[in-house]
């Protein structure tokens, strides 16, 4: 029975609720008239009719907590912003900047990068919206999973739609956050339809709650045009949370007036549908609420007037007062500043790597004792990923960890690729240094949307309000027998994403600096290992070196011809340059690149420019993979220095295959580099 919250909160509170739930009223008319003059642009999603939702679960948070949000998330962000006039956030402020921000104004939230379903405003709790179905809810995940290590005594809240209840990433997102006890609240607003198919017609069960149950948390399901009904679920679930007790599920029963945009007919829904509904329209139902409790009609009409004017100066702000973006600022907050504490300099440690007694150690050793130095250095800095724990990694990259760190900071996960890597944002978006591992690269598109729709994009989609310090420790490349699912170079999809990073090292000496680098970042690396590295040794000075990205290094000196390669590939350019330097007297320059993003151009062009011919070679496929990108800078930075056509030595553009011959013709050998070599050469 829904608790009488009067007693407790007053009617200052009451009332302060009907202004919350009129001020979102009339910014959702307000927006649907705009769309109609198409004076704001694109897509948005409006959540008239569901006004008692976020109102009824913000009153249950404290001033720290912090909500993830949906592409109908104009409710969640203003509720989540007001606080009572004098102790915070300018309501008027609030609604000007939010009305801003759908009209793409530099006044707004985002500076006009994230419009209406990217909206956020992280200082004021909301780590943002997304245009993506259940995109938000590993994120939730991971910020309670910060919450948790740091000792927080925060909640996180998920809002999400029912339409997300049938995403794979739901179900991961409430299995990690059982299975870890999280402090987070997930809420479906059952609106009754996912664009156009009804609930009824799209689930096995009655209500999104019931998928609760499996996950061992309560569900708990609400009239969702109830405000004191959602407060109520919301205040158990959220005390819940807060003392330990883990996770809960809200559904909330409610209703959206609009169509899902405003392209929406509505054709699958009928008149009558739409009027019973309305005749609970949750403002109706607590301005009735309010009367029976002693307040006044003209109280109520003056708080409805409130929200008129409040809007009406929300627009002269947003269309008359504020300034479009700079075209200048394009790429303003893509990336988070550089790091500059990167301890010693690579020079330093590259003279100490030349001592004759510099100690050897394996490429895998180099890795782990860069995580193990690191997690030393920063109590923030956490483990994700699958088998990483007691069983040390596939290749025994994190072998030891956990018994020096303990199993809060080297997590074992399940084997939820999605979840993992969300969770990864939303960890490094409130305070962690997440270092996540994903077993083969072949898997990390799995985790596609997590990484490139959210982890990359969030930052800049944000207005640079956030930062997403993560890595993605992952391994790639063929030469093991294990077929075309476990041998991939897919390098190239990750370089596409803006506001990802993307490195590949090929000696133990590198793997630890740069792998320490990634770590101190502040943005989202994508840190790919080859499997046959693992076993290579190499000298690595005992000392706390760092490799700034975006730095190729020179690994063998030429003249006549540069090869630019990257992981294994370099050292297979380094023996072919060695057996033609022998057989052919030609001088080779090898140029590791070492990061293919940031790519450092400048090594190129000069390498190029000093030799005038120019041999390419990546693991990678041939058709739309790096090498043609590297073909591209090449062309671009030194075209009238080249005396030759490129060449390119590339994988076959065929599934790598198991039987070794059929392998072996797939990824490019020492011969056929060297074949290149005496082309470029003729």
């Amino acid at each position: 029975m829904t608790m009488d919250i009067a007693s407790i909160m007053g009617t200052d509170r009451y009332l302060s609720w009907y202004q919350q739930m009129c001020d979102i009223r009339m910014f959702e008319d307000t927006v649907s008239e705009l769309l109609s003059r198409n004076v704001i642009r694109g897509a948005s999603h409006l959540s008239a009719g569901q006004e008692a939702v976020p109102v009824g679960v913000m009153a249950a948070l404290q001033s720290d907590d912090l909500i993830t949000s949906t592409h109908r998330g104009h409710g969640h962000c203003y509720a989540r912003g007001v606080v009572p006039e004098g102790q915070g956030k300018d309501r008027q402020e609030h609604l000007n900047r939010m009305l801003a921000e759908l009209c793409g104004k530099e006044t707004g939230y985002c500076r006009g990068r994230g419009g209406s379903m990217h909206i956020a405003d992280v200082d004021g709790g909301n780590l943002g919206a997304t245009g993506i179905v259940g995109g938000n809810l590993p994120i939730a995940v991971g910020a309670a999973l910060a919450s948790q290590i740091l000792h927080r005594d925060q909640v996180v809240v998920s809002f999400f739609g029912d339409g997300a209840v049938n995403e794979g990433v739901f179900h991961e997102s409430l299995n990690l956050a059982s299975i870890w006890r999280l402090p987070v609240v997930f809420v479906c607003e059952n609106n009754q339809y996912a664009m156009s198919v009804p609930w009824t017609s799209a689930s096995s069960v009655p209500n999104a709650a019931d998928r609760a149950y499996s996950y061992n948390m309560p569900g708990l399901v609400v009239d969702g045009m109830d405000v004191e009904a959602v407060y109520d679920a919301a205040r158990q679930a959220v005390d819940r949370a807060r003392k330990g007790s883990g996770p809960s599920l809200i559904e909330a029963k409610t209703y959206r007036w609009y169509g899902h945009s405003r392209s929406d007919p509505r054709v699958y829904r009928t008149r009558e549908e739409e009027a019973e509904w309305k005749r609970r329209d949750p403002l109706i139902l607590f301005r009735g609420k309010l009367l029976d409790r002693g307040l006044t009609q003209d109280q109520l009409e003056r708080t409805e007037e409130y929200a008129r004017a409040a809007m009406d100066e929300a627009q002269s702000f947003a269309l008359r007062e504020s300034a479009d973006p700079s075209p200048n600022d394009l790429l303003v907050d893509l990336y988070a500043p550089g790091v500059q504490d990167i301890g010693s300099s690579e020079h330093a440690a590259k003279q100490s790597a030349t001592d004759p007694t510099c100690r050897q150690k394996a490429y895998w050793q180099a890795i782990n004792e860069a995580l193990r130095e690191e997690m030393n250095r920063d109590a923030t800095v956490v483990l994700l990923g699958e088998d990483i724990g007691a069983y040390g990694g596939a290749y025994g990259a994190t072998r030891g960890l956990l018994d020096q760190f303990g199993a809060e900071r080297v997590r074992d996960t399940p084997i939820s690729e999605a979840a993992i890597a969300g969770a990864a944002v939303g960890a490094a978006m409130n305070g962690l240094r997440p270092v996540m591992e994903i077993m083969y690269v072949d898997f990390t598109p799995l985790a596609m949307d997590q990484l490139a729709n959210q982890g990359a994009k969030n930052r800049y989609m944000f207005g640079g309000k956030t930062s997403v310090p993560m890595v993605v420790r992952t391994e790639g490349g063929a030469g093991r027998g294990i077929a075309a699912q476990h041998s991939q170079s897919l390098e190239a999809l990750w370089t596409h994403f803006p506001g990802l990073y993307v490195v590949m090292p090929s000696t133990p000496f590198d793997a630890k600096g740069l792998l320490k680098s990634a770590i101190r970042d502040n943005n989202p690396v994508m840190f790919i290992e080859h499997k046959l590295l693992y076993g290579t040794t190499g000298p690595v000075p005992e000392m706390d070196y760092a490799i700034p990205l975006g730095v190729a290094d020179v690994k063998r000196l030429g003249s006549d011809v540069t090869v630019l390669a990257y992981s294994r590939m370099v050292l297979q350019a380094i023996a072919a340059a060695e057996q033609v330097a022998g057989e052919d007297g030609i001088s080779v320059e090898v140029v590791d690149l070492r990061t293919l993003k940031p790519l450092d151009r400048s090594a190129i062009r000069q390498s190029v420019e000093k030799t005038g011919r120019c041999v390419i070679v990546s693991e990678g496929y041939k058709t739309s993979g790096f090498s043609a990108e590297l073909m591209a800078v090449v062309v671009e930075e030194a075209f009238y220095s080249l005396d030759r056509p490129i060449v390119r030595v590339t994988a076959q553009d065929v599934p790598v295959p198991v039987a070794e011959a059929l392998e072996q013709a797939a990824i490019p050998q020492v011969s056929d580099i060297v074949e290149a070599i005496r082309e470029v050469m003729a």
